[in-house]
């Protein structure tokens, strides 16, 4: 019982003025899953998780730059819903025209390093997600990134 409340004097702790339920619930699924997967995974003070998985070498990226990457964008559960690799070209994108996210988290990279960004709802497409796609309100992203090239 105590570590629930001091998980809970934590959540409501990092919730400033701007926090609303659906930080809450992103932040609480998203321990969830890194418990449930064994994984070890920084946050940020955005609420932003992340894994490097290989270190680059070269420059880290900021949010004027344009990246070229591969990478495998998928729910918790696993889903794909959009993926570089399974259409076997890098792809090219300025920072500043993607989800938050990925603006947060790219820059955590060195270029020709690799990681995984696990992104909260508001950090991501919060309650409007891309129309067609199997992306639900308010839900937690996961995106495997390899980061090639910084313009």
């Amino acid at each position: 019982m105590k570590n629930v409340i001091i998980g809970v004097l934590a959540i409501v702790a990092m919730c400033n003025t701007g926090c609303n339920k659906e930080t809450v619930d992103s932040e609480q699924t998203i321990k969830d899953y890194i418990a449930a997967n064994n994984l070890s995974a920084e946050r940020t003070d955005d609420g932003l998780y992340y894994i490097i998985t290989k270190d680059g070498v070269g420059v880290n990226p900021d949010i004027s730059s344009t990246v070229t990457v591969h990478y495998k964008g998928y729910l918790l559960n696993g889903n794909i819903f959009d993926s570089s690799y399974d259409r076997g070209k890098t792809s090219t994108f300025p920072l500043t025209g993607v989800i938050e996210g990925w603006q947060l988290g790219i820059p955590l990279l060195k270029q020709g390093g690799a990681g995984t960004l696990i992104i909260p709802a508001e950090l991501a497409y919060g309650s409007n997600p891309p129309s067609g796609s199997i992306i639900g309100k308010n839900e937690v992203l996961a995106f495997d990134i390899e980061l090639f090239e910084v313009q």
